[in-house]
């Protein structure tokens, strides 16, 4: 099954104008169209904040075999991929591509500083997270989150994610500066 060009066309030209009719032509001409698909470019979250430039994108979500190849050349801005894997359709990353732009928005996430420590937004995957009791089955929080040394506790999250990011993604590593005393680190844990 691949879907054909026509029915296609017709939305995104549609959806389009009703654009051009609320906002003006420019902000028609701007729309960005972007097909999820298998072949697309990984979606990262540097690709994420990318997208937030756009005030309009248009997801189209292939399924089974995808869409006629003219959607693809003539239709399309880009294409996007969830994974190295493949789904029946386009539905499910896009919602992921949505909820991940959604978080970005202005007031959808409480702290907004917050978002600066999330996994992959520093190019390091997160440090553990705890919350009470300080002690659950006599497994104790870290003592440097109890201290209220707020140094301390930052310098303590970041060695964490650069010792999860190794452990789990060093593939990560190589793209993320890190500091000399941070290289140190890793080496003396022997990772």
């Amino acid at each position: 099954m691949v879907l054909k060009p026509e029915p296609l066309f017709l939305a995104v030209e549609d959806v389009k104008s009703r654009i051009k009719d609320e906002n003006g032509p420019q902000r028609a001409e701007e729309t960005t169209v972007i097909l999820l698909s298998p072949q697309g470019n990984v979606l990262t979250q540097e690709a994420v904040v990318g997208l937030t430039s756009h005030r309009d994108i248009i997801f189209i979500c292939g399924h089974y075999e995808g869409v006629d190849e003219r959607i693809r050349a003539h239709l399309i801005d880009r294409e996007i991929s969830i994974g190295d894997y493949v789904l029946s359709g386009g539905e499910i990353p896009a919602m992921i591509v949505v909820d991940a732009l959604v978080r970005l928005l202005p007031g959808a996430v409480g702290d907004t500083e917050s978002l600066g420590d999330d996994s992959h937004s520093s190019g390091l995957i997160q440090f553990p997270q705890y919350t009470r009791p300080s002690e659950y089955r006599d497994w104790p929080v870290p003592p440097v989150l109890l201290s209220g040394n707020h140094q301390d506790i930052q310098r303590w999250r970041r060695q964490q994610s650069l010792l999860r990011t190794m452990r789990q993604r060093p593939d990560l590593l190589s793209k993320t500066p890190i500091s000399q005393e941070e290289r140190l680190f890793l080496k003396d844990l022997g990772e």
